[in-house]
């Protein structure tokens, strides 16, 4: 497949693969060495890039990045962060003055995280740059540099503009349905976390060498083609099907890559609700729910890494059905309901009803989650996951509550937790406890009945005597906030 981006402010032409990573493709086709890699499955940061569409800058990590998503876009490597006459930029030239850098392999990585946050003005840098590990500097040295560095001019050769209308030789046309290419015998996502994606010979020797690419431009053109090809694997961030190849090797076969359906990301905000396309990214969500529901804000604040989250987005978080997916409790608690559609027909479901049992969705061939809707509310949303880390960890259990008060008695409540059980599931004889009750009067009995509600397991992360304790705690932190805090970010005695 030939795919055209600009590469450091020059318009390259690739011949590759279209599941081909774009860290493999830079080092071994372009000889681009500056990007490293570190895990290969997006948690390191040392292959960070910085890629530019209509939706601005975004630091990426290029282990999980698909050449198949880059049709169109500007991408820009730390060898492009520099002048093109060799000038520092304001970031290099502040890791150098603060001695931000000691082996050095995690330098290239954190230079592009913090060129990029420097290029969005972004100044919150703990955050930035949670997704870059060093463990020879240490990070005191590295933020102090790009506070140094938050001042000084944007360089004017940082300026990219994603050239979206170069064409691309070879890509499968999409004007419409009718016009979208028809093939078959690939494997789901979006919909189904555990089926196998193409696990034939060239799986275990050359991941994603079979694959077939279809680039859909419009909702309707993808929605006829899926109908024809319900067993293809859908991408749209990557950040779960890029582990497919890096770590599981597997043949993607059939691939649409979905990142260039406008509608798809799309946040629309009416009497009713928030309604979310399926497209949109964990990153976006955030500021569009940061002013409403800003437990909800800080919860989706420790999603992966930035990386992770400007490529994530809620439908594929949603849609792979994990029981430990921190989204799904949060918009449980909020009554969203999920919009699913098959070629022209479309349903609408409670998100709950969604999840069937441990990997089983409710979800027909051909059939794909197209958006999910956030009622309108007046009360109150917490949300707290419980995990290991604060950065860059998966929970151990996530527990979300939204409840409504006439006075100071609760008039109705909603508790949903993910880690519990094989799916994101609800309370509802916690959630009876409480009703009618002021909180504290029903919290004892709510407690106990998590048992009535839940069996959790005992595994790596949490045994099932934690994750009880844990989910009752979580009961109890609720209760103490009362009109307090909406979030706890640290614990001082």
């Amino acid at each position: 497949m030939q795919i055209s981006f600009l590469l450091n402010g020059e318009t390259v032409t690739a011949e590759t693969r279209p599941t081909a990573t774009l860290l493999d493709w830079l080092r071994e086709s372009r000889g681009l060495t500056g990007t490293k890699e570190g895990c290969n499955e997006g948690d390191c940061g040392a292959c960070t890039v910085i890629v530019t569409d209509a939706g601005g800058p975004r630091a990426l990590n290029a282990c999980i990045l698909f050449m198949g998503q880059l049709p169109g876009r500007a991408v820009r490597t730390v060898e492009g962060i520099s002048g093109p006459d060799g000038t520092l930029h304001p970031v290099q030239r502040a890791m150098i003055d603060a001695h931000g850098s000691q082996c050095g392999f995690c330098t290239p990585g954190f230079v592009a995280s913090m060129a990029c946050a420097h290029l969005q003005g972004a100044t919150d840098h703990d955050d930035r740059l949670a997704g870059n590990l060093c463990r020879c500097t240490g990070y005191a040295p590295i933020v102090r540099a790009a506070r140094a560095a938050e001042s000084a001019p944007v360089p004017d050769w940082m300026h990219d503009v994603a050239p979206m209308s170069l064409a691309v030789p070879g890509e499968a046309p999409d004007v419409s349905g009718d016009t979208a290419p028809s093939h078959a015998g690939v494997a789901a996502d979006w919909g189904h976390r555990d089926p196998v994606a193409g696990t034939g010979a060239s799986g275990a020797g050359d991941p994603g060498q079979g694959a077939d690419a279809y680039r859909p431009r419009t909702l309707d053109a993808f929605a006829t083609w899926y109908v024809e090809n319900p067993e293809a694997t859908l991408v749209a961030g990557a950040t779960d099907v890029g582990l497919w190849v890096t770590k599981g090797l597997r043949d993607l076969g059939t691939v649409a890559f979905l990142n260039d359906i406008a509608e798809m990301t799309q946040v629309d905000v009416s009497e009713s609700g928030i309604r979310v396309g399926a497209g949109v990214t964990v990153a976006a969500l955030r500021t569009a729910v940061a002013e409403r529901y800003p437990s909800l804000a800080e919860l989706l604040r420790r999603f992966g890494s930035q990386q992770v989250r400007e490529a994530a987005t809620i439908g594929g978080n949603i849609a792979n059905g994990s029981p430990i997916g921190d989204a799904a409790p949060a918009l449980i608690a909020l009554g969203a309901r999920l919009h699913l559609r098959r070629g022209a027909d479309r349903r609408e479901i409670a998100l709950e009803d969604f999840f069937v049992d441990y990997g089983n969705q409710d979800r027909g061939p051909g059939e794909f989650v197209e958006a999910v809707t956030i009622p309108r509310s007046t009360g109150r949303l917490e949300c707290h996951k419980i995990s290991k880390r604060f950065d860059q960890d998966i929970s151990a259990l996530c527990g979300c509550v939204h409840f409504e008060m006439d006075g100071d008695v609760v008039s109705d409540i909603r508790i949903a937790f993910g880690g519990m059980a094989g799916t994101p599931r609800r309370a509802p004889a916690a959630e009876a406890a409480f009703r009618g009750r002021r909180l504290d009067e029903g919290l004892a009995e709510a407690k106990a009945a998590l048992a009535q509600d839940f069996t959790p397991l005992s595994d790596m992360r949490a045994s099932a005597g934690y994750r009880l304790d844990a989910a009752r705690g979580v009961l109890e932190r609720v209760c103490d906030t009362g009109t307090g805090p909406r979030h706890v970010l640290e614990v001082q005695a």
